[in-house]
């Protein structure tokens, strides 16, 4: 019950964070100007991700205040992570700085002992990471935090998307009566209810860097935390839809030899809304139906398994949707 009330007062107080902020973002320089990725074609209102992270801000504590002083360290990791897309919003910042930020918060986690030590077994081999943890680990939440931002481009969908990834691992937290992943799980999940109340098409607001950077990052840390009840390949189908999206892409840009950062119009959505006669909303539930499916298949797993053939089954999937995008990218007459 008490999670339950957390829960209400975060979504009426981002409700009411976005609303003021929507109204104030010409003003604060909170604008989204179309580029090659976007699908918007007028200058929006972004940052909804401040205002709803503020709402949890302000709200948390006064229901989850011994528990948060407990996990001081990864408080500050995401409140780096949040001021960097904040900054990111408001004034603009390169990839090389949102990276080094991303690295940074991500070495604060371990003093949280939130890091990745060991990936299972695959073909009857145990794979501990050793000296290669630390690495690892931020290879792995740099990569997700990335590939959420990357599909944050058309009404809902990020926002649709990350409910679902978040609700997977309310359920694997409330499974094993874990706190940590049952209460962080929760208030995003709140928030992102009241952002999609604004960015569900037609969108008034978009979430922005502050958002979706922040997202990717509690989503990758909650991963870590749920490795201690699922398999590691379990996290890929979790979070299938970004991961699936952003290999696709960063596969395509190396063999035509751009750059991985280049925008482009190519992303799984973008091919996809064409194909549903540009229908925004028909495009949201496809992915977010997909991702439900990739997010059941993953809790089925079992950890003790030998996880070498389902690392297989995902590997297949990358190959044959990159041959389906690939003709759906030479029908529509995309340059990628």
């Amino acid at each position: 019950m008490h999670m339950l009330y957390a829960f209400i007062v975060i979504f009426i107080v981002s409700l009411l964070c976005i609303a003021i902020l929507k109204h104030y973002a010409s003003k604060w320089h909170l604008l989204d100007v179309p580029n090659l990725r976007s699908m918007h074609k007028k200058i929006m209102p972004r940052g909804a991700g401040i205002a709803f992270t503020i709402a949890v801000m302000l709200v948390s504590p006064f229901y989850y205040f011994d528990f948060l002083l407990s996990y001081l360290w990864t408080i500050f990791a995401i409140f780096l992570i949040f001021l960097v897309g904040s900054y990111d919003d408001i004034m603009t910042t390169s990839p090389k700085i949102k990276f080094l930020v991303i690295i940074f918060s991500t070495l604060l986690l371990s003093n949280d002992n939130i890091f990745i030590s060991s990936l299972g077994t695959f073909f009857s081999f145990e794979i501990t990471l050793y000296w290669l943890a630390l690495p690892f680990t931020i290879f792995v939440v740099s990569g997700f935090t990335n590939a959420l931002n990357l599909i944050d481009g058309i009404d809902g969908l990020s926002g649709s998307i990350s409910i679902v990834i978040l609700t997977s691992f309310f359920y694997i937290g409330y499974r094993h009566e874990d706190i940590f992943i049952m209460i962080f799980s929760s208030i995003f999940i709140a928030a992102l209810f009241a952002f999609l109340y604004y960015n569900w098409y037609p969108a008034s607001i978009f979430m922005g860097d502050s958002g979706s950077l922040l997202l990717g990052f509690i989503i990758s840390l909650l991963g870590i935390k749920s490795l201690a009840y699922i398999p590691a390949v379990s996290i890929l189908y979790l979070g299938a839809i970004p991961i699936l999206d952003t290999l696709i892409v960063m596969i395509r840009r190396k063999r035509a030899g751009r750059s991985f950062f280049a925008a482009d119009s190519c992303h799984m959505h973008h091919l996809l809304k064409e194909v549903l006669h540009d229908n925004t909303p028909r495009t949201v539930y496809l992915l977010v139906s997909w991702q439900i499916v990739y997010a059941l298949f993953g809790l089925q797993l079992n950890k003790e398994a030998d996880q070498g053939i389902f690392l297989v089954i995902f590997m297949v999937n990358i190959f044959v949707l990159y041959k389906l995008f690939e003709k759906m990218i030479e029908k529509q007459k995309r340059k990628c």
